[in-house]
């Protein structure tokens, strides 16, 4: 039987909260660009199927569900943290950065936090935390979509500033062709210099 994708958010309401919103980020792994997280609060009311962590879905499937959970969210806010403030912070702080500017950028603000990991963020919200929260609740999940897609623009964006480099195909993730990239042509601005095998 499939687990319920709502478990985590009926959970919630039996508490007493109402706008409940999936926190997620996508971008701790690559050599470049930025982390970039998405909160995400859905209505009860929301029926899309196949949301479910953006790993797990072609860049096709993908793109659609994004369009849906904009179509019929309540709220996305968008937290991006740069390649220089990962450098100077570290990754997870980085993340954990970026997933608390995008719960500021809801509107309305949510009166519950669910995040995907096990790091709580700096916010005054109540917070729960969980291990493989991008397979185990839908907002969680949609969140993982809306920052995944949101991530990959910008690395197609960048690619044409820096196209030696060829992140449009692999996103700044570490593979044979971006590291060889990297040996021939050296960093780039948006290269995370504290990153082993980039500096």
């Amino acid at each position: 039987m499939e687990p319920d994708p709502w478990l985590f958010e009926t959970k919630a309401i039996k508490k007493g909260f109402s706008n409940i919103a999936g926190i997620d980020e996508a971008g701790r792994g690559p050599l470049a660009g930025p982390v970039v997280s998405a909160a995400v609060i859905l209505p009860f009311s929301f029926s899309v199927s196949d949301i479910k962590d953006s790993k797990k879905l072609t860049p096709k499937k993908r793109t659609y569900l994004y369009e849906k959970i904009y179509e019929y969210a309540v709220s996305i806010g968008i937290g991006i943290v740069d390649p220089i403030e990962i450098d100077r912070i570290n990754i997870l702080r980085a993340s954990l950065l970026s997933m608390a500017i995008s719960v500021e950028n809801l509107k309305p603000q949510p009166d519950c936090l669910l995040i995907d990991g096990t790091f709580k963020i700096s916010s005054d919200l109540p917070q729960v935390v969980i291990v493989k929260g991008d397979a185990l609740s839908i907002s969680i999940s949609a969140a993982s979509i809306v920052a995944k897609v949101t991530r990959d623009r910008l690395m197609e964006r960048y690619h044409h500033d820096y196209p030696q480099f060829g992140f449009s195909r692999h996103k700044g993730y570490p593979t044979k062709v971006h590291k060889e990239a990297i040996r021939k042509f050296g960093c780039c601005p948006i290269h995370r210099r504290s990153f082993k095998g980039v500096g």
